[in-house]
């Protein structure tokens, strides 16, 4: 998804209050649904092994699990709209075309520029939602001005910081690693959220995995990366109807709830 910064840049409005209503109406895309959560509670392990190696950069263990949402969304992207995903999302953005696969695209477009743009951006969280309902899931891809929540984590990249320590260089080193390593811990203990929200439709009765939801959020400001998981309630009266075609919808309830209990009211979503 290179060469799309002049494209995307700014166009907030895309993803602003909206999310993908995707829906499940088989066990077959159950199935693919379960499989894609658990890639992702996989990546997010993954990414606990990484940084809790003292061999391996903070930015490496980051850039690692970015890299992996990006090319989700665009395997996602390839499967709802086709090859030519972005012609479709430029000429959407453009005005060239207002249909549902136009805005499809779009939106996840636009996320993943977002987040693989990420990794150089101060002060930029991404904050997802996922959702899961009885006949469909959505997907809200959020991001917010600041690094953090009121639930996150926070752990310290030397590499990213600017100060001149002197003699306490290797006190400062020791300590980062140290916030690296119970990072990892929390890391890891929440990617078994995503296990435990979305089963395995296979192994797990219809009215215990007909509802399920987690949020999460990670940034970063200058030297210092955030990370936060939980999980989320559904709102059991958000549908009445099942969906027909992936569409986008408005953000939620539970949007709204996770914006108000874990930010501080100063930051902007986006």
């Amino acid at each position: 998804m290179n060469g799309t910064q002049d494209r995307f840049t700014g166009d907030t409005k895309v993803l602003h209050q909206r999310a993908v209503r995707i829906p499940l109406p088989d066990m077959e895309a159950e199935r693919v649904f379960h499989e894609n959560m658990m890639t992702i509670a996989a990546a997010r392990e993954r990414k606990a092994d990484l940084l809790a190696d003292p061999g391996v950069s903070v930015l490496d263990a980051y850039e690692a699990e970015r890299e992996h949402i990006g090319e989700s969304y665009e395997r996602r992207l390839r499967r709802i709209v086709g090859d030519d995903y972005e012609a479709v999302a430029m000429a959407y953005n453009r005005g060239d075309r207002n249909d549902r696969l136009g805005a499809l695209a779009a939106y996840y477009h636009e996320g993943a520029w977002r987040i693989q743009q990420q990794t150089t951006i101060t002060d930029m969280m991404f904050f997802p939602l996922f959702l899961r309902y009885p006949n469909s899931f959505t997907m809200n891809i959020r991001f917010t001005s600041g690094y953090t929540t009121s639930k996150s984590v926070r752990y310290e990249s030397p590499a990213h910081s600017s100060e001149e320590l002197d003699e306490y260089a290797e006190t400062y080193f020791d300590d980062c690693l140290y916030s690296q390593q119970q990072a990892a811990e929390y890391i890891r203990e929440t990617a078994q959220i995503i296990r435990d929200e979305f089963p395995n439709p296979d192994e797990t009765s219809f009215e215990d995995r007909k509802y399920g939801g987690v949020v999460s959020a990670g940034g970063r400001r200058g030297s210092v990366f955030s990370a936060m998981l939980e999980s989320v309630d559904p709102d059991p009266d958000r549908f009445s109807e099942p969906v027909a075609k992936p569409t986008l919808v408005e953000a939620g309830p539970e949007a709204r709830r996770t914006e108000r209990e874990l930010l501080s009211g100063d930051e902007i979503v986006h």
